[in-house]
């Protein structure tokens, strides 16, 4: 029996879809409604919340494997506190109800590149790249990296565990969540791009690692699963040629970046909404840094995917769900 938390998620809604596939039963967790994801009918869904360790520790009776997909992804201000609740006290609930557990259970826990280190005058990183704890770093870093410290905690206790750490997941998912958006901002043919670029990876392709992964005698490890980089350019570029609309062609150079994200900041705090951009994302788009996936490839036999390939593969799904809502549909000139 398989766990399976965050399962209406990019990554879990694929994962599920891949376990089913290879005959393996699936419990997975949800909060309000079962998600509309392929196969929903064939998976025991529980409802409940990983801050509730009653609910965690009911749930794996009987589970050998776990896959803690669920997570908070954001860099507005306002949501600080409930990424430490999600990401850090949730991760630490899954871990100790996996070691609670009389049976052995292996556990896979979805972690992100962002807790991964960036020393100075490093532009290549990799699953070594030492984390700075007297550095500044985003609320959101701080929270996976801290999140993963549990699992080594739980690790040296006894639980056989791995991480990964996807950069930019793509995939067809909603519009409206996560990476997505960032198809959903080319569709809407915004006119603006940032300097800088970023690590992509084929949502397909971190489902493949985690399987191998954990179906394997690995443990105490992680991973980068990283396909590419791509600055956010050619990555609109070639989303927009996909889904035929006009590209971004407007560069927003890095000293108006800084100004941008500090009115948005005054606009959120008047208005009680959420900044388009803020302080941390203004000042990521500007660097640049690529995650090795030199260990992955290593450790198990996989090949990512092109990100041409990826993007084109996202673009045709999502086009086939484009709402017909001309709120959502925006700009068209």
């Amino acid at each position: 029996m398989v766990f399976v938390t965050g399962g209406s998620g990019l990554i879990g809604s694929f994962l599920i879809a891949s376990l089913l596939e290879q005959g393996y039963a699936v419990k997975a967790s949800y909060r309000g409604q079962v998600p509309a994801i392929p196969g929903a009918d064939k998976v025991q869904w529980l409802e409940g919340d990983i801050l509730d360790s009653d609910f965690l520790r009911q749930a794996l009776q009987d589970v050998r494997y776990v896959f803690h997909c669920a997570g908070l992804v954001s860099y507005a201000p306002q949501d600080e506190m409930l990424l430490r609740q999600v990401n850090i006290e949730g991760t630490a609930n899954v871990v100790d109800a996996c070691l609670e557990q009389q049976q052995s259970i292996k556990l896979c826990h979805v972690s992100s590149i962002a807790a991964i280190g960036k020393p100075k005058n490093t532009t290549i990183l990799t699953e070594g790249s030492k984390w700075d704890v007297a550095a500044e770093h985003p609320a959101y870093a701080s929270s996976k990296y801290l999140g993963e410290l549990e699992v080594w905690r739980a690790v040296a206790e006894g639980l056989k565990a791995v991480i990964v750490n996807p950069s930019v997941v793509l995939g067809p998912a909603d519009w409206h969540r996560s990476s997505t958006q960032l198809f959903k901002y080319v569709y809407n043919q915004n006119r603006f791009y940032t300097n800088g670029s970023a690590n992509f990876v084929d949502v397909r392709d971190v489902v493949e690692a985690m399987l191998q992964l954990t179906f394997s005698d690995i443990s105490g490890e992680r991973f980068i699963l990283n396909a590419g980089v791509m600055t956010y350019k050619d990555f609109f570029a070639e989303a927009a040629a996909c889904m035929g609309r006009k590209a971004p062609s407007l560069r927003v150079p890095p000293p108006l970046a800084e100004v941008v994200w500090r009115l948005e900041h005054v606009r959120a705090w008047f208005t009680g909404g959420r900044p388009l951009i803020t302080k941390d994302t203004a000042r990521a788009s500007g660097k640049s840094y690529l995650y090795s996936n030199e260990k992955v490839q290593k450790a198990i036999s996989i090949a990512f995917r092109p990100l041409s390939q990826t993007i084109a593969w996202s673009c045709s799904r999502l086009l086939k769900s484009v709402p017909a809502n001309k709120a959502f549909q925006g700009r068209t000139n």
